[in-house]
């Protein structure tokens, strides 16, 4: 691979390479791309990673996979094809938005169109990285980005209001994917689509609470999004409609995997029930929990949010709140073509219902 490619993930330098024999011409419109097995000899890689290769080629409106027959270099788009941007720094660590992406390119309205990614050309930091993805897709003209905000950076605000106003200046459309630009109360100019995340805070404690549950805690990690906020904001409306009293102590922002944090924690709060902001923390928090000695679901009921992956997997599986995340991709391409045909359309919010998977980790019978 090249020396400039050297910083970036596995997947991305055997893309950048597939990526540069299409546009050189290598292989023509039409041809067929050696397959998944001879790629793996070729690039010296595993077949998940040369398999996530070629679906982001796909994503990018590059190629088509014919079942039974291979992968092919797409032909001429139609007239009036439309190629999107997706600007999400968090892609390939929080695990909703590939689903969210496949669910854009599953929906019919995408037969005409292409998402695009970014090529980044050496290591930088996450908010440099978002920044130079924004640049790219403005000097290639896009008509959209789909932008996922960041999160977990002390700068995210100021960063996060940065690409807006360089997306705003190019006249480019942008819809927002699982969470705002800007912390609550304020509404930003841009549409959103996601999940209602008031409800699921309230939807998640409402459940332990009717188990028995009477110390819940909400834990979460420091500069989080705040689709974040919203979610606690659902966890203390939980505890007033019970009549309960909101205890601030039972309300953490810590990092689930400092054993340490976790420890002093539990002491100080002593709750019985915990309300994790996402399943990541929650996967951290189990870890910690057990290597202190704590039984869940027995001393302490644990519930996260989003559904990933491996939350069935965890020693403990996890009881959470189901993202429909091929639904929410749907609906994001659908509101972006409505916003690039309707300029002046008020901002709006989708927002699509979770749906509760109950597993052991709160003690459900």
């Amino acid at each position: 691979m090249p020396g400039r490619e050297e910083g970036l993930p596995k997947h991305r330098q055997v893309y950048g390479e597939l990526e540069r024999s299409i546009r050189s011409g290598r292989w023509k419109s039409g041809e067929r791309l050696p397959s998944e097995s001879e790629l793996v000899r070729q690039f010296g890689a595993s077949r998940i990673t040369v398999g996530r290769a070629v679906r982001d080629l796909q994503l990018a409106g590059l190629v088509d996979r014919r079942a039974g027959s291979g992968t092919f270099v797409r032909t001429s788009r139609p007239a009036g094809a439309l190629s999107f941007g997706l600007l999400i720094p968090d892609l390939g660590e929080t695990e909703i938005f590939e689903p969210i992406c496949r669910g854009m390119m599953a929906s019919p309205l995408a037969r005409e169109h292409a998402l695009l990614w970014g090529c980044l050309t050496g290591p930088s930091s996450k908010e440099e990285q978002a920044l130079e993805l924004c640049r790219q897709y403005v000097d290639r003209k896009v008509a959209g980005v789909f932008f996922a905000p960041l999160e977990l950076t002390p700068a995210k605000d100021e960063v996060n209001q940065r690409i807006l106003a360089i997306l705003d200046e190019a006249r480019i459309p942008v819809v927002l994917l699982d969470r705002p630009a800007v912390p609550y109360p304020g509404r930003g100019r841009h549409d959103l689509v996601g999940i209602d995340n008031r409800r699921a805070g309230l939807v998640v404690t409402e459940h332990l609470l009717g188990l028995g549950a009477r110390r819940v805690a909400f834990v979460a990690l420091p500069n989080a999004a705040a689709t974040v906020d919203a979610r606690e904001a659902g966890y203390r409306e939980a505890l007033f409609v019970r009549g309960m009293a909101f205890d601030s102590s039972l309300a953490a922002r810590l990092a689930p995997a400092d054993v340490g944090a976790v420890r002093a924690f539990m002491e100080s709060s002593r709750p019985d029930g915990i309300v994790c902001a996402n399943d990541w923390t929650a996967a951290r928090l189990l870890h910690s929990l057990l290597a202190l000695g704590v039984d869940v679901p027995r001393a302490v009921r644990l519930v996260g949010i989003d559904d990933v992956d491996y939350a069935s997997l965890l020693p403990v599986p996890l009881t959470t709140l189901q993202q429909p995340t091929r639904q929410i991709g749907a609906a994001a391409l659908a509101v972006m073509l409505d916003r690039v045909t309707g300029a002046d359309l008020p901002a709006r919010d989708v927002l699509l219902e979770g749906r509760l998977v109950v597993r052991r980790s709160c003690g459900s019978p």
